[in-house]
């Protein structure tokens, strides 16, 4: 058994410092994107895990494939083709000023890819667990209908499927994700639906967009949750992060998870961070690996949060922690946690 993560690897490049782009003149390359992270996240914490996904047959996509294998990830089912990788250009914010991300993504190798290249049929196997997220349907026509391939696939096949609904405002309206997101949802075993998910993707409200306010609203979150499992009867858990963010760096993070009808809430987490990126997907793969192993719902939700926050102290896309890291901070009496 193992994992699959289906989605987009691109160049990261970012301003040194705090500086914007329109000030830099050098711009620090790196690799990442949200599927790519979850797969990086459970390789560190050995678990078995695929990558999938299609990179030009250059140095630049062969270089993107080898960051992915150097923590462990198997990327024998990365198809190679095309012009380009995607980029996205990331300046981060400070105090009161928001973190900035510009993509450009378009022409890409995957995204001009056809549905008809990737072949679950050799990729998943029964028992695997597939994961996606709202970024990959979003990149073009021919993934959305690869997604649902996928999805199809993995419901015909007995594969858990595993969906973060991760809007993107830059890259498709609320209107255009609804549309698809309605669909893939039928098909989605476990959901993980953060902050503006919710409404942005499915409909559902939860969230009043007051990122000061977040764990404040865990009531109207916890009922956009159980709409969730109702409208989409084959999905039977939700987990969410909740933050009360006070300036980009400084803020409260949380998690709640919603399994056979009973809420379980982690600790209050107050960190100032590094840098956010990642933060989510590190917390889709704390929650992935809970569910490998087995832990208890308390348990999974506690490690998924732990993970999160831990990324929020390291550079780049992927969360390089172990279990003995995760875990260590979950027991340590020094942190500054609340119930």
């Amino acid at each position: 058994m193992k994992v699959v993560t289906f989605g987009e690897i691109m160049l990261r490049l970012k301003t040194p410092e705090h500086l914007r782009i329109l000030q830099t003149r050098d711009f620090e390359a790196s690799y990442g994107g949200a599927e790519a992270n979850v797969a990086v996240s459970l390789a560190m914490l050995e678990d078995p895990v695929s990558f999938v996904t299609k990179v030009p047959d250059n140095p630049i996509g062969r270089a993107a494939v080898n960051e992915v294998r150097h923590y462990g990830v198997d990327t024998s089912y990365i198809l190679k083709g095309g012009s380009r990788l995607g980029i996205y250009y990331f300046e981060k914010g400070s105090n009161i000023r928001p973190t900035n991300v510009v993509y450009d993504r378009e022409y890409s190798a995957l995204s001009l890819a056809e549905a008809s290249e990737f072949h679950w049929e050799e990729i998943l196997e029964e028992g695997d667990i597939f994961y996606f997220s709202g970024v990959t349907p979003a990149i073009s026509a021919h993934m959305k209908t690869a997604v649902l391939k996928a999805l199809q696939y993995s419901r015909n096949h007995g594969v858990f499927v595993v969906c973060d609904l991760n809007y993107r405002a830059k890259m498709w309206s609320s209107r255009q994700a609804q549309t698809v997101m309605k669909e893939c949802m039928q098909y989605v075993d476990l959901c993980i639906a953060n902050d503006e998910d919710f409404e942005a993707t499915l409909g559902i409200p939860a969230f009043d967009g007051n990122m000061r306010t977040g764990i404040q609203q865990m009531d109207t979150y916890k009922k956009g949750m159980e709409e969730i499992l109702k409208q989409y009867p084959g999905c039977k858990s939700v987990a969410s992060v909740l933050r009360n963010m006070y300036t980009v760096e400084d803020g409260d993070w949380m998690g709640i998870y919603l399994k056979d009808g009973k809420f379980y809430e982690s600790p209050i987490h107050t960190v100032h961070s590094l840098e956010a990126v990642g933060a989510g997907d590190a917390f889709a793969g704390g929650l992935l690996h809970g569910i490998l192993r087995n832990f208890e719902p308390q348990k999974t939700i506690d490690f998924a949060i732990t993970a999160s926050v831990m990324k929020l102290m390291i550079q780049y896309d992927f969360n390089i922690v172990t279990e003995e890291d995760i875990l260590r901070i979950m027991k340590s009496s020094n942190t500054n946690l609340q119930r």
